[in-house]
């Protein structure tokens, strides 16, 4: 481990090498390489988290620049997953980067899972974050929700032990809206801006995670107003 590349974050109060060798051995699986996903995979892979996935069938679309900074001009046309370990690896070359240029399918979700300690739900849709979540609780390990709506987003932990309680995803919201009852980003439009901020967050949720400092968000829901910077927290 190279303690010059990580020393501002290794001189933090409570932080320190222990912490540093926490994310060095944990290995987090990031669904989802959009606007969300970039920003939490470029934060992870500079805060040395030693073993990254990367799970995504979409490709990069010009459409896509405008927020998923990761990417640029020359990437419009590759697939996500293995554009971003390309880029990601050339920021840190110390950890190990896998991509699974695939969707996460009721079939597939739970195998991905099996080499990773941490998920990060980076989709847009619902159904995949209701898969996400299903899987997770089915192999017991938690899971960094972050969505966006219009200029709000939101950010919560499931699955993670808090008080001695474990909560998921169903346990906030029990059902899966019908089918086009929930418009997307391309239908709504989104800020890039938005879309960094939450996916910081979530990044910082899964450093948590890892370290053990500060408290997770299990529990509760994280509301951000990127209009009026209103911050609310709901307990749930």
């Amino acid at each position: 481990m190279n303690y010059d590349r990580y020393n501002r974050q290794i001189i933090l109060p409570n932080f320190g090498t222990e912490a540093q060798k926490k994310l060095s051995q944990a290995k987090v699986l990031v669904v989802g390489t959009g606007g969300l996903g970039c920003p939490v995979l470029q934060f992870l892979t500079a805060a040395g988290v030693g073993s990254l996935g990367i799970v995504d069938f979409d490709t990069v679309t010009i459409s896509n620049l405008q927020r998923q900074i990761l990417f640029d001009e020359s990437l419009v046309g590759r697939n996500k997953a293995i554009a971003a370990k390309e880029k990601l690896q050339q920021l840190n070359s110390e950890i190990k980067i896998t991509a699974f240029p695939e969707e996460l399918t009721s079939q597939n979700a739970v195998s991905l899972l099996e080499n990773y300690d941490i998920a990060v739900g980076c989709t847009d849709n619902f159904p995949s974050r209701y898969l996400l979540n299903d899987a997770c609780c089915q192999s017991d390990k938690p899971w960094v929700h972050g969505a966006i709506y219009q200029y709000e987003g939101q950010v919560s932990v499931f699955n993670a032990e808090k008080e001695g309680v474990k909560t998921n995803y169903r346990d906030l919201f029990p059902q899966l809206p019908r089918p086009g009852n929930t418009p997307d980003s391309n239908q709504l439009g989104v800020l890039g801006t938005l879309t960094g901020i939450i996916g910081t967050l979530q990044a910082q949720e899964v450093i948590k995670l890892i370290t053990g400092i500060g408290e997770i968000l299990a529990g509760n829901l994280l509301m951000f107003n990127i209009l009026t910077y209103q911050i609310r927290t709901i307990r749930y």
